[in-house]
């Protein structure tokens, strides 16, 4: 893949309209979710001949999200900004060195919205055309832009850090969750054995619906013993911590000797890692906006691939993204405020055209 970035070009499509505006919601300062307002922006322009400009059709709504606006952007002096990483939407104009995306295709992606471009809160976004993928065919613009943060995290979690196997056991936190329940799909594809935990009853329907061999109701049974009992006093070959916290200090006496254990988070200071050495643990962390931040191209390409990948799944019927709820792009903040509650199943999503 090309990932040079030269200076402005002429393109091969009708330059942009500098007066044409876009509707975007803009955060101008750290805050509640009231800090996202609807805004009047810019379309974004073409800057170089490997970048395509996107229409975005539909946003996903990601914790990464919440916490930006919350705790400030990754880069300083990024105020204001538009921030969302995930979007799908169809291409409307390509630069003269882009050779296998035409308008009017249909593409999904996580880019932007960390501070140092543009994020996907928005009507219009310009992207390289290396870090984009084909839209599953099988999925609306709505399901495919729930898909590229939470599917690349569990797919790097599962496979790249842990090395799943199939007939292996794996350990999956809140499985009914955004990146949950992507993994739960994920692992029984290749044909582990999966035991997740979930909050409620409600939860619980949902994750044997997608084919989890165990759940646990973490509320009301100790997972950790379950765990044993289940596995003969051994522990699970693999165990994704999405959760954190004293979820990640407990789940270190659910895995095998010698297993995985992948978190999401940063287990903080005070952990006591004896039980983990004992146990000779391979704990790994999982960060897949890494290449974005660090800017890494060939990290970025892989994430390309798994994109590739579980778009095919989405074809074949072997992978179901689940949004429960779709915002207009002007309730972003609504969409902010129910994320934060930790009770939404799957996904939640912005229709930028609503």
């Amino acid at each position: 893949m090309n990932f040079v970035v030269d200076k402005p070009i002429t393109h091969n499509n009708t330059m942009q309209n500098p007066s044409a505006a876009m509707n975007a919601v803009q955060m101008l300062t750290v805050g509640k979710p009231e800090v996202l307002q609807l805004h009047a922006l810019p379309e974004p322009a073409l800057q170089t001949s490997t970048q395509v400009k996107v229409r975005i059709k539909a946003a996903g709504v990601n914790p990464i999200d919440t916490k930006i606006r919350a705790r400030g952007l990754f880069f300083p002096d990024a105020l204001p900004a538009v921030i969302g990483c995930d979007a799908a939407g169809i291409i409307t104009e390509v630069g003269a060195r882009v050779r296998h995306f035409k308008p009017g295709d249909e593409v999904y992606f996580c880019h932007g919205g960390l501070g140092r471009e543009p994020g996907n809160y928005a009507q219009y976004c310009v992207i390289e055309a290396a870090y984009i993928a084909r839209k599953p065919a099988r999925a609306d613009f709505i399901q495919a832009a729930a898909m590229p943060l939470a599917a690349i995290t569990a797919w790097e979690a599962l496979f790249d850090r842990a090395n799943l196997q199939p007939a292996q056991s794996v350990l999956i936190h809140a499985g009914a969750g955004g990146v949950g329940h992507i993994a739960i799909q994920l692992a029984k594809h290749i044909g582990a054995r999966v035991i997740t935990t979930v909050s409620d009853t409600i939860k619980a329907e949902f994750v044997k619906s997608l084919g989890a061999d165990t759940v646990i109701m973490y509320h009301t049974t100790d997972y950790v013993q379950a765990i044993k009992q289940l596995t003969g006093g051994r522990g699970v070959d693999v165990a994704f911590d999405t959760v954190g916290g004293e979820v990640f200090r407990q789940t270190i006496n659910a895995v095998k000797h010698y297993g995985d254990l992948v978190t999401l988070l940063d287990p903080g200071v005070d952990i006591v890692w004896k039980e983990a050495r004992t146990r000779n643990l391979r704990i790994s962390f999982e960060l897949m906006l890494t290449p974005l931040l660090r800017d890494l191209p060939e990290a970025r390409a892989h994430q390309v691939d798994i994109l590739n990948n579980c778009a095919q799944l989405v074809d074949r019927d072997d992978l179901n993204i689940h949004v429960s709820k779709v915002f207009p792009l002007g309730q972003a903040a609504q969409a902010h405020e129910l994320l934060e509650t930790g009770h939404t199943l799957g996904k939640l999503v912005l229709n930028t055209e609503a």
